[in-house]
């Protein structure tokens, strides 16, 4: 099954498309730091079923646009950029599927316009409403590792980081292929990472161990659902 590829304008933005198949359409809405890529077995499942699959690159990631202010990436603009890819391949509905950060906008999807989303599938991430406090107040973090996230959120830090590295060694740093792969190693890590070694750092074998341990050896977590650390 051949996947094709094109551009639509959608919601103020250019959107990148991948797509297989005809029939009812399935939209498949990837999670971070991904793209489109990481569907492309569901696309070729899914048109083989008689389903016309649509991966867009989200807004941010890709080849899709990415708007420099913070206030375009809400919940509304990321839904808004469904409903406008559903207006420019003329669907009227469609089944939304999400996974990691795009099962939030799948389920809001449903949530804001029952009209054209008719059933939602939510992988890795349940409905959950707006709570009180902002979430990266309430990340994990310690002396030496903090959450994940909260490092994303310090633009200067990557370009620090890759100074350490040749020019070929940061361009294949930043493929999103090797960062998907690797970060699957991170996840088993409980998504922690090590001050002062930085992102790629925290991912070599030194610093990233399976099963329930985080990034250093030096620190382990409580259980499975406690996001506070120990020594041992």
């Amino acid at each position: 099954m051949t996947i094709s590829h094109r551009f639509i304008e959608t919601n103020g933005i250019r959107m990148h498309l991948a797509e297989a198949g005809s029939g009812p359409t399935v939209l498949l809405c990837h999670g971070f730091p991904e793209c489109w890529y990481s569907w492309r077995h569901q696309l070729e499942a899914l048109a083989a079923a008689g389903y016309r699959a649509i991966a867009p690159d989200m807004r941010g990631y890709g080849q899709t646009d990415k708007p420099d202010a913070i206030d375009q990436y809400t919940l509304l603009h990321l839904t808004g950029d469904m409903v406008g890819l559903l207006d420019a391949i003329g669907t009227d509905q469609a089944v939304v599927v999400g996974h990691d950060w795009g099962a939030p906008v799948a389920w809001r999807c449903a949530l804001f316009r029952p009209d054209r989303f008719r059933a939602v599938v939510g992988l890795s991430v349940p409905f959950q409403v707006r709570g009180p406090n902002r979430p990266s107040t309430v990340m994990p973090r310690t002396e030496k590792q903090r959450f994940y996230q909260l490092y994303s959120r310090r633009r200067a830090l990557p370009r620090q980081n890759s100074k350490k590295t040749s020019t070929t060694q940061s361009r294949r740093h930043c493929s999103p292929y090797l960062a998907m792969r690797r970060l699957k190693i991170l996840r088993r890590s409980r998504c922690f990472l090590v001050r002062g070694v930085g992102l790629m750092g925290s991912l070599q074998p030194n610093h990233c161990r399976r099963g329930s341990r985080t990034v250093t050896s030096n620190f382990t977590l409580k259980s499975s659902s406690a996001p506070a650390l120990e020594e041992v």
